[in-house]
């Protein structure tokens, strides 16, 4: 096992200042679900550090009225807004399908969160593992050729602490044999993410493209409406400008320059752990979210999801 990545920061640092001195000039960077929460500030952070920035998300009249706040606020007037709705494959392969030219950031930020009740998605699919994961592996998968003509690009993916409470379960993805659990359901969509970052890394990193995955924090946004708030105790909670930090340092800091494969939180290395940890704050990454196994039978499968929900 490699020695564990360490940087100067920690979890009270912010997007702002482990971008410091960072020029994203030239740059263009693809950003999904940014119109709230940590997708926001994460597109301000690269647009205050130059980046050419592509708000990729469901609702572009909202899109609008963020880049048009960013816009003032940054001074950059490369600020995009396209329709990406990641729930939607035919949404996701017309924004791919016109995209044109060289793509040197994909932040897969966009994600739902324990669906009170079952509901179905692409070909059929518990609809959390149908957002989360499959709508970006689509994104990732049309988006390739863009990334590799960047000459050295970085596909960041926000998972969760949630990816803890359970494997990506593959003989019942779907909840057809198991009674539905929401929080269970969210943690296999969220290892699945991971999974995809391991995977991605070690079939694209010969082209110059590097993936890894994070845990952002416990951070009030939008994404805890089915929760009823936020639950996490006040001193293990962050910012959003402290939430999106992790992100923005595995998209353009020089420190991670060669690092793929590997998952992320308060902008450092996370240790594998073998259960999961019972204290608040403590980090830690499932050993089955990084086994190499298991994310190249997750790549086949969505593959193989993803050719049947052609037309």
């Amino acid at each position: 096992m490699s020695e564990l990545f360490r940087s100067p920061f920690d979890r009270r640092s912010t997007a702002s200042e482990v971008i410091d001195g960072v020029d994203l000039s030239g740059k263009r960077a693809v950003i999904t679900g940014a119109t709230s929460g940590i997708g926001v500030e994460t597109a301000r952070a690269l647009a205050a550090a130059g980046a050419d920035v592509t708000l990729a998300v469901r609702r572009p009249d909202a899109g609008e009225q963020v880049a048009a706040d960013l816009r003032t606020k940054t001074g950059n007037n490369a600020i995009h807004v396209a329709r990406v709705d990641v729930a939607d494959l035919d949404s996701v392969n017309a924004f791919t399908a016109d995209w044109a030219g060289p793509l040197h950031i994909l932040i897969n930020n966009a994600g739902i969160m324990m669906l009170p009740e079952l509901e179905r998605g692409t070909g059929g699919h518990e609809q959390q593992f149908a957002t989360n994961y499959l709508g970006h592996f689509a994104l990732a998968l049309g988006l390739r050729s863009a990334l590799a003509d960047a000459g050295g690009a970085r596909m960041v993916t926000v998972s969760s602490s949630g990816h803890l409470f359970s494997p990506v379960v593959f003989d019942d993805l779907d909840y057809r044999f198991r009674p539905y659990d929401a929080l269970g359901a969210y943690g296999q969509s969220k290892t699945a993410e991971v999974l995809l970052a391991v995977e991605a890394d070690r079939r694209w990193s010969g082209e110059g493209i590097r993936a890894n995955a994070l845990h952002p924090g416990a951070i009030a946004t939008n994404l805890q409406r089915h929760t009823g708030g936020l639950k996490t105790p006040e001193p293990y909670r962050k910012t959003i400008e402290q939430g999106a930090a992790t992100s923005v340092f595995l998209a353009a800091s020089p420190l991670v320059e060669g690092i793929g494969g590997r998952y992320f939180e308060d902008v450092n290395e996370a240790p594998q752990v073998t259960s999961r940890p019972t204290e608040l704050g403590v980090p830690g990454v499932a050993v089955y979210a990084l086994n190499t196994a298991n994310a190249e039978r997750l790549w086949g499968l969505g593959t193989d999801i993803l050719r049947c929900a052609q037309p």
